[in-house]
């Protein structure tokens, strides 16, 4: 059910991108937004295309991996080969296209990704493989919340999976981080682990936007239809991967960055029967006595105002380090996610500044609410506790995780999230699961990297090399290296490479 708000303004769905957000604007309006003359396409219904691309075409760009499809794995069936049986289960509506190359390079400018979805999430010169011909599936699960335009559907929960040709027995899942939608991490997560063979499903999470607080029926709703609704899709598309090739996925990895994190953690401490491992990428940490988003973001609002100092922001957890980057976060993060977040727990909170609703303008929707800047977690009723609990992480992996985290994140500082989320692995004597692992100089999106060449480094090329080291770790048994910071190294392809061993 949704809460009662008015229409969502035609640039929060389509254009507006919370968390994490484009780098500034030291390029033009296009690179900033690749793809943004594609809306047409993008809005335009999905077709079904005819088989294209030779059966059984390698991948390019995947390298050698213990993942990597063999011959032995390879399916013998054409391309295109049982997609008229597809049938996820519980869809509403879903939609199948057989496709010469699942990769962004082969979807950009049709509607089976959106580039701008994916906009300031990666280093401009980052390197992704190509090649990947299969079946995609779109579609989405019932709801009644409207906040996802994707294919002109007005529908939430909607979803994507991708079914290589050439599969080597294995499924990624992720939610979409921020409030973005289900093509979000198609170059970062997508493209790499299809070149590997995996299939591939990501969810909007049942809702999007900056308006999505106002779905649910009470406090906290939103949030928890997240977790939900990766449940759903893993589900789902395990059984969609058992039509396809004939047999059940035999690993099943969870997977995402800042809210897909998030999700990461939940899924594999509530649901971990689903998952063999997860790699999580600064994950969002919600815990009902702090510390969570509520707790850190008050002292951002209140610098802006002029209430708090730079001392302040450094004794609640921000890295010195990290000043360079205030100015940018002040003005494109820090208020608009406190009372996105706020209205979703606390909406009794500032009636007058109920969220990103306050406002019709960009301007308006990323200006902080002035009453912000006095919010006291701590101090809130028992129902706001009670709301965060419902959703709060506990540290109780089941199965393998592997977290990265930058020394610099300014959304989500490393001392208040990450290192208190492995201190809680610990307590709960699950440490054996876990691998944290900080990025020297990475901070939350990798495509602020593009601003501060010399200050920055992009998290992405370690993230990979994470994954790559979670299915050793999972299938054959090689123990990853042990918690530590990977320093930035002086020279070399610092947007494509990265070493877990310093």
């Amino acid at each position: 059910m949704v809460r009662a708000h008015g229409p969502v303004a035609w640039v929060r769905r389509r254009m507006w991108r919370p968390y994490p957000f484009p780098p500034p604007p030291r390029r033009p309006l296009m690179r900033l937004f690749p793809g943004v003359s594609l809306i047409a396409a993008l809005l335009a219904g999905v077709t079904v295309l005819a088989p294209a691309g030779p059966a059984g075409a390698s991948p390019g760009g995947a390298g050698p991996s213990r993942s990597s499809p063999s011959v032995a794995e390879t399916r013998a069936d054409a391309h295109c080969a049982r997609q008229d049986r597809l049938r996820v289960p519980g869809a509403e509506l879903q939609r199948s296209a057989c496709l010469a190359d699942l990769t962004t390079t082969g979807l950009a400018g049709t509607p089976y990704t959106d580039m701008a979805d994916q906009a300031g999430l990666a280093a401009r010169d980052t390197r992704n493989p190509s090649g990947v011909p299969g079946v995609q599936i779109d579609g989405y699960f019932p709801d009644d919340s409207r906040l996802n335009a994707t294919h002109g559907w007005a529908h939430d929960a909607q979803f994507v999976i991708r079914l290589p040709d050439r599969w080597n027995g294995g499924l990624v899942v992720t939610g979409a981080p921020g409030t973005r939608r289900q093509y979000a991490t198609d170059a970062l997560i997508s493209d790499q682990v299809l070149a590997r063979g995996f299939a591939y499903a990501a969810t909007d999470k049942g809702n999007t936007g900056p308006d999505f607080f106002t779905d649910g029926r009470g406090p906290g709703d939103a949030v928890a239809e997240w977790n939900r609704r990766v449940t759903e899709l893993t589900r789902a598309a395990k059984k969609a991967v058992r039509q396809r090739y004939g047999r059940a996925p035999e690993r099943t990895y969870m997977t995402g960055i800042s809210n897909g994190g998030y999700l990461t953690r939940w899924q594999l401490e509530n649901r971990p029967e689903l998952y063999d491992g997860g790699v999580d990428w600064e994950g969002v940490l919600w815990t009902a006595r702090g510390p969570n988003l509520l707790t850190s973001l008050p002292v951002t609002v209140a610098r802006s105002f002029g209430r708090a100092t730079d001392d302040d922001l450094i004794g609640a957890g921000f890295a010195p380090g990290s000043r360079f980057l205030w100015p940018y976060h002040e003005k494109a993060y820090w208020g608009l996610t406190q009372k996105i977040f706020r209205a979703e727990f606390d909406p009794s909170y500032d009636p007058a500044c109920p969220g990103s609703t306050a406002g019709g303008t960009l301007e308006q929707i990323l200006a902080p609410c002035a009453s912000d800047a006095s919010y006291d977690y701590a101090s809130r009723p028992a129902s706001v506790h009670r709301a965060v609990a419902r959703v709060a992480l506990t540290g109780r992996i089941g199965k393998p995780l592997i977290t990265l985290h930058g020394d610099l994140d300014t959304l989500l500082p490393i001392a208040t999230d990450s290192d208190v989320y492995a201190r809680m692995i610990d307590g709960r004597g699950r440490g054996g699961l876990h691998r944290y692992y900080t990025v020297r100089g990475g901070t939350h999106t990798d495509g602020l990297y593009d601003t501060y060449l010399e200050r920055l480094r992009p998290i992405l090329p370690c993230y990979r090399s994470a994954f790559d080291a979670l299915t050793r770790w999972v299938e054959d048994g090689a123990t990853p290296p042990a918690d530590r910071t990977i320093a930035r190294p002086a020279v070399g392809d610092v947007v494509n490479s990265c070493t877990l061993d310093g």
